[in-house]
């Protein structure tokens, strides 16, 4: 591949026999997207990451009813730059709706979130990528219950690996709290931090979380009050401030929404918060201090804009459009990055594609 060119990886929701992990080359200077492969082998495929030597590739899924399904993590093999995925092995996840997967800058521990039973758990790695029996498990406890429906009982949405490897960071959304805690990567076991919790706005949902790529400050986005929380962090401690919250839609948009992803530029300059019912993805620049300053909100170009992904080189955004049911507008739109203002321009028509939910980019 030439240095424009990237793999990307879709999951897509196709119903049953049409589920699958689509793998494409993208051209990041015509925004072209080349499909090259799908695995077909998992029922609802939710979320991906890949390993940091680009060899693997990680997949939560829960099969039957996602919501309330029992989830499990599978390892795949990644073959040269023809993107095919080969299975090497799952492993169960002890809860429901798996939802969210890391790997550490080693590429020595898988982490994993289960939604609707909201716990957190660590899987080794294999010499050959596989998945080795699972060595971590925590429960959460206790409910916000601000909004009844939703916060109900604890549900984590992401478990995030710090980039120095120490700290795994879950936002869960029932309890209204980023849970932190301490990962031992030759045991590959997780411990409660110091600092254990922090708490964001009462019925914030937070669900997504990220690191600036210069350390310093981290971002957790609320879905349930269309807001983003801004932190100062320290690294060797991993405490976390709250700095600033930041509306995520417009004062005068008086219909029902929810955020998504949240996703830093690899400078550092630009944040981006997607949008499921205004179908829109806010763009915000960041400052010296960490604190977002919002630039723009702009389309998605389709419906329940789920997750974002941003080519290495900063040049290019891709959103995943889900849809829901009824809906349509499912597809996968690309955006070309405006690197001083950080905001976005349609690279052509999107991609039509049945219920896209999570995109990774090597």
């Amino acid at each position: 591949m030439t240095k424009e060119e990237y793999l990307v990886f879709v999951t897509s929701w196709g119903g049953q026999t049409e589920d699958a992990i689509i793998t494409y080359r993208l051209n990041a200077e015509t925004g072209s997207l080349a499909e090259l492969h799908r695995y077909r082998g998992l029922e609802n495929p939710f979320y991906l990451a890949v390993s940091p030597d680009k060899k693997r590739l990680y997949a939560a899924y829960a099969p039957g009813d996602f919501e309330n399904a029992a989830g499990f993590v599978a390892s795949f093999e990644i073959t040269g730059d023809s993107g095919k995925l080969a299975k090497l092995n799952e492993q169960p996840s002890r809860g429901n709706t798996t939802c969210y997967v890391d790997v550490d800058p080693t590429g020595s521990v898988v982490v994993f979130a289960n939604y609707t039973s909201g716990s957190i758990g660590a899987y080794p790695v294999q010499p050959d990528g596989s998945l080795g029996a699972m060595s971590s498990f925590v429960q959460h406890h206790g409910a916000s219950r601000v909004n009844e429906s939703r916060q109900e009982a604890p549900h984590a949405h992401c478990a995030v690996i710090s980039a120095n490897g120490r700290h795994v960071y879950a936002c869960d959304l029932g309890m209204d709290q980023v849970v932190g805690y301490v990962l031992d990567v030759p045991s590959a076991t997780l411990t409660p931090q110091e600092q254990p919790i922090v708490r964001t706005i009462g019925g914030g949902g937070p669900r997504h979380f990220t690191y600036h790529p210069h350390g310093r400050f981290v971002y957790a986005n609320n879905e349930l009050t269309s807001s983003v929380n801004v932190f100062s962090y320290e690294s060797d401690l991993g405490h976390l401030i709250e700095r600033q919250v930041i509306s995520s839609i417009p004062d005068d948009f008086d219909g029902s929404n929810s955020t998504a992803d949240i996703k830093t530029t690899p400078h550092g300059r630009h944040l981006y918060c997607s949008n499921r019912g205004h179908d829109s993805i806010a763009i915000y620049t960041i400052g010296g201090d960490g604190c977002l300053s919002l630039v723009d909100i702009r389309s998605s170009l389709g419906s329940t804009a789920q997750n974002l992904a941003i080519t290495p080189d900063g040049s290019t955004l891709l959103c995943a459009n889900m849809g829901s049911e009824g809906e349509g507008e499912e597809n996968l739109a690309l955006f070309r990055i405006d690197g001083d203002t950080g905001k976005l321009e349609a690279l052509g028509a999107p991609l039509l594609l049945p219920g896209p939910s999570c995109i990774q980019i090597i």
